[in-house]
């Protein structure tokens, strides 16, 4: 025997025990259509903030940037859980994404704040 036949039986599938407890249901083509359509909703009001840049001008940059936050973390939720296959993986991957968002939120408003980006000239 080869080593590629030890690893697998003769139809195909692995031999471990324990990989059918793994497997689940990936999401249909109609549910990843869907899901590019909310992306694109999402990006395209994430755009919109700029066309009416008139009101978030008047508004101010924490209006701005209170706007822009909560799309942006939604779009990095639904691609990590859909398109990283996160929604379906061990929990330990999604709270290492969480923690890691997070960490890049805490750092970017630090950053921001230092550079005085949210006083208002």
């Amino acid at each position: 025997m080869s080593a590629s036949t030890d690893l697998h039986t003769h139809t195909g599938t692995p031999v471990e025990p324990h990989h059918e407890t793994h497997e689940h249901a990936h999401p249909s083509d109609r549910n990843y259509i869907v899901i590019a359509i909310i992306l694109a909703i999402i990006t395209a009001l994430e755009v919109g903030t700029y066309v009416f840049d008139d009101f978030f001008d008047d508004a101010g940059t924490g209006v701005l940037i209170a706007t822009l936050f909560p799309m942006m973390i939604l779009k990095f939720a639904i691609v990590c859980a859909y398109f990283m296959h996160l929604k379906y993986d061990n929990p330990i991957f999604r709270r290492i994404f969480v923690f890691g968002l997070l960490l890049a939120v805490g750092v970017f408003m630090a950053a921001m704040t230092s550079m005085q980006l949210f006083a208002d000239a």
